[in-house]
């Protein structure tokens, strides 16, 4: 008899059990249950899986996927996301960007193409673009349109960014060969190409820099190629009463043969330097060499 007692015990305590468990968990209806930020099935729900998100960030009407808190941002910020209908009105919302003391520094409108006309959660897409002289921390602030203006109906939410300086940029030319433009390839007829470079005081180095690159996959489909080796180093620049004196290491002449290659070579390192109004004459020189350089 006392066995009997005992698993009549064990019997209801594992009922109770079971019941707790139901009753924390959402009862005995079969539906989708909010876990750890993640929507679980209960039981048998007839419902599909709910599609708006759960938890934590069910209890915000605007959730930013970019930019992430914190992110290092340049000149232009993507904007995106999802927003209850709420939030828009005409399809859009106002987005500010300010700076760590709260001072405004740009502001534009993050859009939907979706029906904003709901409950629900609709995707935004949008930009904000900016300039700063340093780097800065920064506050995206996403509000709620508030056509009415009253005070009760604002809400905003914030994203903090790493505000960076867009370095100055500058535009040169390099001058290639091009098979299109001079099918006969006539050596010393160069074509100049535009190459965006950091701002520098040493520019024509720089020209000089971008043209032993080589073209790009670009400019190769538009016919454009060098005469000039690879790995060729600038060994010294100097400008002086509008002649430009540049030495290269003597990989600019390895294995280069035939009197039309070598004046394309010329061609290509004078017009480059030519571009610029402090050079009127160039002379190409090789560990100092110049008469018995280049020769076909």
């Amino acid at each position: 008899m006392k066995k009997i007692f005992i698993i009549i015990g064990i019997i209801i305590i594992i009922i109770v059990i079971a019941l707790g468990i139901r009753f924390l968990f959402g009862g005995d209806e079969d539906t989708w249950i909010c876990k750890n930020g993640e929507w679980v099935e209960h039981g048998n729900p007839s419902a599909p899986k709910p599609t708006e998100p759960c938890g934590e960030a069910d209890q915000s009407a605007i959730i930013v996927t970019s930019p992430q808190p914190n992110q290092a941002v340049t000149s232009l910020i993507a904007l995106q996301g999802k927003a209850k209908g709420m939030w828009f009105f005409e399809a859009n919302f106002p987005v500010r960007l300010l700076d760590n003391e709260r001072n405004e520094i740009a502001t534009s409108y993050a859009y939907t193409i979706e029906d904003w006309m709901t409950e629900n959660f609709v995707s935004f897409n949008g930009k904000i673009e900016f300039k700063v002289d340093k780097e800065i921390d920064g506050i995206l602030v996403f509000e709620k349109a508030n056509p009415s203006g009253l005070p009760e109906n604002a809400e905003k939410f914030e994203v903090p960014v790493r505000l960076i300086p867009e370095k100055e940029t500058m535009v040169v030319k390099v001058y290639f060969n091009n098979s299109a433009m001079d099918p006969e390839f006539s050596c010393n007829k160069v074509f100049p190409v535009d190459r965006k470079i950091p701002k520098t005081d040493a520019v024509a180095r720089a020209a000089l820099e971008e043209l032993f690159k080589g073209p790009t996959d670009n400019e190769k489909n538009e016919s454009f190629f060098t005469s000039i080796n690879q790995g060729v180093k600038i060994q010294k620049l100097v400008i002086e009463n509008k002649v430009a004196k540049v030495d290269f290491s003597e990989q600019l002449e390895f294995q280069v043969g035939g009197s039309c290659r070598v004046a394309a070579i010329r061609a290509q390192i004078t017009e480059t330097l030519k571009q610029f109004s402090t050079v009127n004459e160039v002379v190409i020189s090789i560990n100092g060499r110049t008469e018995d350089i280049l020769q076909p």
